[in-house]
């Protein structure tokens, strides 16, 4: 029997889906998380052939016992796999502890990590980088400020998503940046007048896309973070074909095999000091899924299963990833705390032959993507832009 560690199985939520796929393709699934089993959904109990609870993700040690513990009781592993940003780096030490030789391992962890050695990659597949620096110093700082001028964009070279990233204006920012933090952890961009387009692929053992498609993220998420705005992006009813050319190359230039990926990058709006208006740009690669429900997305935009593509791939190399109907499918994210012209209900009376789902958003995910979600799908870009006017519209 094959074995398959799955790390962290019920969160996001809709990640049993990939359980579930990955046990009817013969799979033994083998979950290690910190939710009580009696806190798992049915579905989840239902496409898990055991659990191990430990009392904390973050300890190493009670994790690597329990991988230990599957490998006593069933054997090999094949795969050890979470589809999640946050424990890339744990998952590829826990594959180099134990020999797991699928799946990217410790040693290239910077690359696929760190935002600074990313943009070599982006180079060796032919994108074009942003300029950057990394702020160990303000006459660093200094310097790299006037070759690019303001603003510039600083966050963490080894974070998550858009966590502590902000844009600085002033000399008197920059200044406040260097005496309020430990800068040598952060790397500093040109700022860069775009929208995100990305390129989600599943890509087989030869390093192949199996499956692709992509969103666009109009509203920058660093502004969505910091200011607490409403969250909108949707999965394209027809990824075009710049974009498909730089992810493809990307995958390669990264050595890409077997995984789910979500690379991002900046269509420019404007005619800049990187590009003319239009082009395809970098901005950074995620060696997993896009976050949250954005699978569940995919599949109400090309008709089809990507839990089930995925599985595919990881279980015998190939998948059937035709797609059926095309759609653009929305996502809008609102506050709790914000007043709406129009009410939840509104909404659903208007929208019921495209709502998908209306459901709260994770507490753990909301700081991106909002309090309360609305999936919905269409036939063409103007609904789409309709769709946004009435949900995220303001008192």
């Amino acid at each position: 029997m094959r074995n398959f560690v799955f790390i962290s199985p019920n969160f996001p939520e809709n990640y049993w889906r990939f359980c579930k796929e990955l046990k009817n393709d013969g799979f033994n699934v083998l979950g290690i998380g910190d939710c009580p089993y009696d806190g798992l959904s049915d579905a989840l109990k239902g496409s898990l052939n055991e659990y191990y609870k430990v009392s904390s993700l973050e300890n190493f040690e009670e994790v690597y016992r329990a991988v230990a513990f599957f490998i006593f009781k069933y054997g090999k592993i094949e795969y050890l796999e979470s589809n999640n940003e946050y424990w890339l780096e744990r998952d590829a030490k826990l594959r180099g502890e134990f020999n797991i030789q699928t799946g990217f391992q410790p040693v290239d962890m910077a690359k696929v990590k760190s935002k600074s050695a990313m943009k070599e990659y982006y180079k060796k597949a032919g994108v074009k980088v942003a300029m950057y620096c990394l702020p160990t110093d303000i006459n660093v700082s200094r310097k790299f400020v006037k070759q690019a001028g303001y603003p510039v964009i600083v966050k963490p070279d080894r974070g998550v998503g858009a966590e502590d990233t902000f844009k600085i204006s002033s000399d008197e920012e920059l200044e406040k940046f260097h005496s309020e933090r430990d800068t040598s952890v952060y790397i500093m961009e040109e700022f860069i007048d775009a929208e995100v387009n990305s390129y989600d692929a599943i890509i087989d053992s030869h390093g192949s896309p199996v499956f692709e498609t992509g969103n666009v993220s109009p509203v920058s998420i660093m502004d969505i973070v910091n200011n607490r705005d409403d969250s909108v992006y949707y999965i394209v009813d027809k990824l075009s074909e710049d974009v498909r050319d730089a992810g493809r190359r990307t995958v390669k230039a990264f050595g890409v095999k077997s995984r789910f990926v979500h690379f991002e990058f900046f269509r420019l709006l404007s005619d800049q000091r990187i590009g003319k208006k239009g082009e395809v740009v970098a901005l950074e690669v995620n060696m997993r899924p896009c976050g949250g429900f954005t699978p569940d997305m995919m599949n109400f935009a090309n008709s089809c299963d990507v839990y089930k593509i995925w599985a595919d791939v990881m279980a015998f190399d190939k998948a059937d990833a035709r797609t059926g109907e095309r759609f653009y499918c929305a996502f809008a994210g609102r506050r709790a705390d914000k007043s709406y012209k129009y009410s939840e209900q509104e909404i659903r009376d208007v929208y019921k032959d495209n709502l998908k789902t209306v459901a709260p958003v994770p507490k753990a995910l909301s700081g991106a993507m909002g309090d309360i979600m609305y999936l919905a799908d269409f036939k063409t870009k103007k609904e789409l832009d309709a769709f946004y006017k009435d949900v995220i519209r303001r008192v």
